[in-house]
């Protein structure tokens, strides 16, 4: 099942990446997430992200393996894919977005990426305020958001609830290149 649901994703990034000619690709896009706690800060990153960019439609598409992801500790990470994410049933994160009014001439700018992210197979509407930089080769792509728990029913145990917390930071940084066809 989680087989079929990755192709079919890939099939749908892949259906959007044909329409322009100058459609580029993040294939080690960075993601890291934090979240304070009164006992122990959680911190994790995954290097592992994919990602299409089309400037001339404003389309994002993002691919997040949610077992990609690394820890300090192990058991940080035994605990985020067993007991929250639940990464054998929800494999994957996923951002389907456009970038509002961007604009190709400037070589930097700050955005809102508008979408939906599908995190434990629920997604939820977000607005992402990006910098946008234009390099030699690609684009740069940096921002933050902030992703609730309660919006993607991750449960914590009411034991741990205080050491959790409700909203976890998360950054991210994609350096586009030109997609080869």
């Amino acid at each position: 099942m989680n087989k079929k649901l990755g192709i079919l994703f890939c099939i749908v990034l892949m259906s959007f990446v044909p329409k322009a000619d100058n459609t580029f690709v993040e294939r080690q896009g960075k993601i890291t997430f934090f979240s304070y706690t009164p006992v122990e800060n959680i911190q994790a990153t995954n290097n592992k992200v994919l990602s299409f960019f089309d400037p001339e439609t404003k389309q994002v598409a993002v691919r997040i393996l949610m077992r990609a992801f690394t820890f300090k500790k192990s058991l940080m990470y035994e605990h985020f894919n067993e007991s929250y994410i639940e990464s054998d049933l929800y494999p994957e994160a996923t951002l389907e977005a456009a970038v509002i009014d961007f604009d190709q001439s400037l070589q930097s700018q700050t955005r809102i990426i508008k979408g939906n992210f599908t995190l434990r197979g629920i997604s939820r509407p977000v607005e992402i305020k990006t910098n946008i930089t234009k390099e030699e080769k690609g684009y740069r792509f940096e921002g933050e958001l902030e992703v609730k728990v309660e919006d993607h029913e991750i449960k914590v145990p009411r034991v741990l609830s205080a050491n959790i917390a409700k909203k976890i930071q998360v950054s991210f940084n994609f350096q586009y290149e030109p997609h080869e066809k």
